[in-house]
């Protein structure tokens, strides 16, 4: 059966997402192995994933900026460019310095071509398609994140590290010559650009700021504390996940005493989890409400990070990490969804930019102030640390923010049946 142009698009993206995302997770189990291997604490090694936050909040903004202005294609093809040529330099780095500065790059590369392949499928669905798209992105996204640990904590301890960023390489060349055959459009906004525009000014300038401020007043007053509350629930759910990608290893490896491909065991664990919610994810943010997805999406992981620390075999630990995959799974593109509704189509890059650039603040704060924390005392405590902001974020979009699924009215029935 021939597919149409939509259901081709589709396919590529979510395969390319997939690869991009494989490719980072496979990354993580490697921490404890560079840490050995350039003779750094494992609070430091930890930084890598600091690091590809860091790289992923420089790449957002104008990642977004360059989608509204030049189109999807220009990020989807960048992104695996600046990848691969980051995996690359690792997998040949002689110092660890080298490994976060190209960690930096990778994370550059990484938010741009996410937010690109993003928007190229919003174009190309309709509003109340938009909850299983981004639910089937954010799936295989957090699939890739999840599956990658156990072939990278494999590839580790059999051959070496360097093997698991020469795989990665191979995995963004892939990605790029994918991402090149797709046949993707950026569909002309409604408004264009004024004088005004924050594309007008240099990126870092007063007047862009103050024209990207100017766009948050044409969201809809009554859904204006609801953006906030989303780009506050984000920056947790990025706190969590990072501190999971960085901290579990070290819990699992240098805690409790199990090997890198016990954490990669663990991490395949919260794919499933993951991959079972992926379709009922999207239903239910399509067919009952945005805010059935986003509140167990972020107390769920909140009660989980709070039980972690006092797990204590790998059975325990992995029957958590389960419950986390099942999180997971209802966050699958929940947020992302609820922020679509309620942004102008006009700046539907840039202001989705500022909230990811806002919460990948967490990303980066929870492998900084974890990595602190687990050298001061044990990996168990960041934890327990960042619990509780994760729910605080569940309590917000559960009284503050407001449903934005606008249910359309089914048509009447005909009388001549």
């Amino acid at each position: 059966m021939k597919l149409g142009n939509t259901a081709r698009g589709l396919t590529g993206l979510y395969g390319t997402s997939l690869l991009v995302s494989f490719g980072h997770g496979m990354s993580i189990p490697t921490i404890p192995v560079l840490a050995t291997a350039f003779d750094v604490s494992i609070g430091a090694a930890a930084q890598i994933v600091t690091a590809y936050a860091i790289g992923r909040l420089g790449g957002t903004l104008p990642g977004g900026l360059i989608v509204d202005r030049l189109g999807t294609r220009v990020a989807l093809v960048a992104g695996p460019i600046m990848i691969a040529s980051a995996a690359l330099a690792i997998a040949l780095a002689p110092t660890f310095f080298m490994v976060i500065v190209a960690m930096l790059f990778a994370g550059f590369g990484d938010s741009m071509f996410m937010i690109g392949r993003e928007i190229a499928g919003v174009d190309m669905v309709r509003p109340e398609q938009r909850g299983r798209l981004m639910s089937g992105y954010m799936g295989f996204n957090s699939l890739g994140n999840a599956l990658g640990p156990a072939v990278g904590g494999v590839l580790a301890d059999l051959v070496s590290y360097r093997a698991v960023f020469l795989l990665w390489a191979g995995f963004a060349v892939a990605v790029l010559l994918v991402s090149m055959s797709l046949r993707v459009t950026h569909r002309e906004r409604v408004h264009v650009p004024s004088a005004e525009g924050p594309g007008n000014y240099p990126l870092l300038s007063r007047g862009r700021l103050v024209a990207m401020l100017a766009m948050f007043r044409e969201i809809e007053p009554r859904f204006r504390a609801t953006y906030g509350v989303l780009v506050f629930a984000t920056t947790s759910m990025m706190l969590y996940r990072f501190a999971l990608q960085s901290m579990l290893p070290l819990f699992v490896v240098s805690h409790r005493g199990f090997s890198a491909s016990d954490v990669g065991f663990l991490f395949s664990i919260q794919a499933v989890g993951v991959f079972v919610m992926i379709i009922p994810a999207g239903v239910v943010t399509d067919k009952i409400g945005r805010k059935w997805a986003t509140v167990p999406s972020t107390a769920i992981p909140g009660i989980a990070f709070l039980l972690i620390p006092f797990a204590n075999s790998l059975v325990e630990i992995g029957l958590l990490v389960a419950f986390l995959g099942f999180g997971s799974g209802l966050s699958l593109g929940s947020v992302a969804t609820s922020t679509y509704d309620v942004i102008p189509e006009r700046a539907r890059g840039t202001l989705q930019a500022v909230r990811r650039s806002v919460a990948e603040i967490g990303g980066i704060g929870g492998p900084a102030i974890g990595g602190a924390v687990a050298n001061a005392s044990n990996p168990g405590v960041p934890f327990l640390l960042f619990g509780p902001v994760v729910l605080v974020a569940a309590l917000l979009l559960m009284f503050v923010a407001k449903e934005t699924l606008v249910k359309r009215p089914r048509p009447a029935a005909s009388a001549n049946r």
